[in-house]
């Protein structure tokens, strides 16, 4: 553990806004380094989670849910240095309800598991012979299932803020629900029908044009009612979506069988971008599809990736974020991970001005903060324009 009980928070959050404000207008002095991470950090390593709290307690007690983000958001802000505000936010506390990557599939009716040891997920629904089981049902309430739950603790954070509900005595500043995005068509596919999806694809290709038009129609049903309610646009000029599941198919496969889909989601969402994708595992592929055809602007990669490649692929005015591996930053020693910071961004990858350095992709529960540390350290020496 990094402890910054006695760092220069004031300094550190000077500079970093004025990194972001000269990254945002197009002359940063040297790459901006982020950090992804959530509530497993804290709930899935014993050193941290005093309380012994699962993810079943996490996701069924809102005032556990409350209590235990905040605490993480404590550790985070005084733990890790990155290029975000560090210590106690002055302004108060940003809240968000929190159901993990399971609240699309679980709002669809697949079963959740918690299982130790590991973030809750959910089982497929449409398995073998139940493939139309969706479509007998209709498409989900906007608000209910997980989202009648979300809604539920939406409102119980709202109350709780209205109360004066404060943690290191500070106020909670803001609340947001969960589930206001989308993992993609493909991906939740994949999580309702299981891996036979990708049969599908050669031997019912007229189930999967029909199942990806339900998942389109109600994921667009959905953000539509929510933005309605939380009294925000129905359409903005671009979105921030996902689709990881792209990185099992083919380009042509991505073309001809998926890319409409996405299209005619973005068509109702938004106003024609840019729009902003998140794409884990080896999707670089189709990264170049994506800019062109979807007006996407920024890539949040994940693993591998050839950074010099990309940045060639893409040209140097599209936005890049990515990083050295999330299993080296959890095994390998600080001289290690100071090394392959340094060879990503000598990749080439800086070109533009447009790279943000993070990890690759979301950091493993017990990561030496050490090991954070060596990346910033690095970043501030090498990233330099």
């Amino acid at each position: 553990m990094t402890d910054l009980t006695n760092y220069d928070f004031a300094r550190h959050n000077e500079e970093q806004k004025a990194l972001w404000d000269a990254y945002r207008k197009g002359n940063p002095p040297r790459v901006p380094m982020i950090v992804g991470c959530n509530v497993r950090m804290l709930i899935l390593d014993k050193k941290l989670n005093d309380r012994n709290v699962t993810f079943r307690d996490y996701s069924e007690d809102p005032d556990i849910m409350l209590e235990t983000n905040l605490k993480f958001q404590k550790w985070l802000r005084f733990n890790l240095l990155h290029d975000g505000e560090l210590g106690l936010p002055p302004e108060g506390w940003g809240v968000q309800v929190d159901f993990q990557n399971y609240y699309e599939a679980a709002w669809f009716g697949c079963p959740v598991f918690y299982r130790e040891g590991q973030v809750p997920d959910t089982e497929p629904i449409l398995a073998g012979d139940k493939k139309n089981l969706l479509f007998d049902r209709g498409i989900p309430d906007p608000f209910g299932g997980l989202m009648k739950k979300n809604l539920e603790y939406y409102l119980y954070f709202r109350e709780k803020q209205k109360q004066g509900y404060s943690y290191e005595g500070l106020p909670i500043k803001s609340v947001s629900p969960s589930g206001m995005g989308t993992d993609g068509a493909l991906t939740l596919a994949t999580n309702l029908r299981g891996v036979e999806i990708y049969t599908d694809i050669y031997e019912d290709p007229a189930y999967v044009e029909k199942l990806f038009d339900f998942i389109i129609q109600a994921t667009v049903l959905r953000l539509k009612a929510w933005a309605k309610y939380l009294g925000w646009k129905e359409k903005n000029q671009g979105m921030f979506f996902a689709d990881d599941s792209v990185q099992n198919i083919s380009l042509d496969t991505y073309k001809t069988v998926v890319m409409p889909f996405h299209k005619k989601m973005l068509g109702e969402l938004t106003l024609g971008g840019p729009n902003n994708i998140h794409l884990c595992g080896d999707s670089t592929r189709h990264f170049r599809t994506l800019r062109d055809e979807l007006n996407v602007r920024m890539f949040d990669t994940g693993f591998p990736v050839d950074f010099g490649w990309l940045r060639k692929e893409l040209g140097e005015d599209v936005e890049i974020y990515g990083g050295p591996n999330v299993n080296l930053l959890l095994s390998g020693s600080e001289e290690e991970v100071r090394n392959e910071t340094k060879r990503i961004l000598s990749s080439g990858i800086m070109k533009g001005g447009k790279f943000v350095l993070r990890d690759g992709n979301n950091l493993a529960p017990r990561t030496p903060a050490r090991n954070i540390t060596a990346m910033y350290e690095a970043v501030k020496e090498y990233g330099k324009y």
